[in-house]
């Protein structure tokens, strides 16, 4: 039997969507498991994929989610950039290969149209139809504050996002306010976010 996830700290990642915009959002405090230090407070967990096309935030492992992310790189150039094929194969192996069986990270990946969590034991998960997803040990304050906000107030995308990270941050001892943020659906540009000393944002 495929082992269960694991429970991850040191990570929170959300994926918000509003009037056709996807918003990736992670905080950049990386933190050993074994000591409860922090190790960095800046670190990327968001990067782009498919020629800046698809987004994808993972947590757990650093060495580990790096494998996967290069793994899932190699699946879109393999089925020429087909988003959903290229997850679910993705999904197939890590529940059937030995090796990546071994991995301890998850991953949420989104194109302008579709989002899915792909988990250590090869399950996927498509988020409702509000498009909401969030993994890590802060994973649900954020999911909680991004649904308030979602359904209450005519925010951006990307505004939900970074004001959900902040309730986060305020709650979670292995998430901080060094936000990484990353968008489709907008213009292109990159800026600090108001209010968020580091952090920095990119649309396309």
């Amino acid at each position: 039997m495929p082992p269960s996830p694991p429970i991850l700290h040191s990570t929170t990642i959300l994926l918000v969507r509003r009037h056709g915009v996807a918003c990736m959002i992670s905080d950049g405090q990386v933190t050993s498991s074994a000591s409860s230090t922090v190790l960095k407070r800046g670190a990327s967990k968001v990067k782009r994929a498919g020629r800046g096309s698809v987004l994808v935030g993972f947590a757990g492992g650093g060495a580990d989610a790096l494998a996967l992310f290069s793994r899932f790189e190699a699946k879109l150039e393999e089925y020429q950039g087909n988003f959903q094929r290229a997850v679910v194969e993705l999904a197939m192996d890590w529940r059937t290969d030995r090796a990546l069986r071994q991995l301890q990270a998850q991953m949420v990946v989104a194109n302008r149209e579709r989002s899915f969590l792909v988990m250590g034991n090869g399950d996927l998960l498509e988020p409702d139809e509000e498009g909401l997803l969030a993994i890590g040990s802060g994973g649900n304050f954020a999911l909680a504050a991004a649904r308030a906000l979602l359904e209450h107030t005519d925010y951006d995308a990307e505004t939900i996002g970074r004001e959900a990270m902040k309730v986060a941050a305020d709650l979670c001892v292995y998430t901080n306010d060094r936000f990484t943020i990353e968008t489709l659906g907008a213009e292109q540009e990159t800026r600090a976010a108001p209010g968020t000393a580091g952090a920095t944002a990119s649309r396309s």
